[in-house]
């Protein structure tokens, strides 16, 4: 009986703690909940702050630069138109030395041009000097053929010259025999004899 009483007490106790620990565990849960909720406040409030300082610090810097760009205003714009006026100067004499390159250029380009003319020229110089040398040779050999031609008609000519004072010549002897003038005939003559 005693040990059944026991059984009891224990199963009591047993469910007292029991309900004692889940009584604790909704306790500490609502603590964990206001523990929780606590930090996730500090949390936002954390994070308030850091955007909060972040923005400050932002428009202190916006600001400050602004003060310093306003103090140094006059020192940036000389140093804005003294890198102008470098740039300008560097450009200018860029340009100047591309011109000056380019002008080079067109003067090479120009005298090579030039000097293939002047090549061309006296190459058609040789060639017309040559022509003329040739024309003049062959000019010199028909003139010399011409000589010939004109020496043989005249020596064909003297040989007819001579054959027809030669003919005529002939003829006239022939004429002087037929005729009986200047003693060109022989004399005929004539005898009677007797007849016995």
């Amino acid at each position: 009986m005693m040990m059944l009483l026991n059984d009891n007490n224990n199963n009591e106790n047993q469910k007292t703690f029991e309900n004692t620990s889940k009584i604790q565990n909704m306790e500490n849960c609502k603590v964990c909940k206001d523990l929780f909720s606590a930090c996730r406040q500090q949390e936002i409030e954390e994070k308030l702050i850091e955007e909060e300082t972040a923005r400050r610090v932002e428009e202190l810097v916006a600001k400050r630069v602004e003060e310093e760009l306003e103090k140094r205003k006059d020192e940036i714009e000389r140093e804005v138109l003294r890198r102008v006026e470098e740039a300008k100067r560097i450009m200018e004499k860029q340009l100047l030395e591309e011109l000056e390159r380019q002008r080079q250029a067109e003067l090479a380009a120009q005298k090579a041009r030039e000097e293939e003319e002047r090549a061309k020229r006296e190459e058609l110089e040789r060639i017309l000097e040559e022509n003329n040398r040739k024309i003049a040779e062959a000019q010199a050999k028909l003139a010399e053929e011409q000589l010939k031609i004109v020496e043989e008609q005249r020596k064909i000519h003297e040989e007819r010259m001579k054959l027809e004072q030669e003919r005529q010549r002939q003829q006239k002897e022939e004429q002087k025999i037929i005729l009986g003038k200047g003693k060109s005939r022989p004399k005929l003559s004539f005898s009677l004899k007797s007849q016995d």
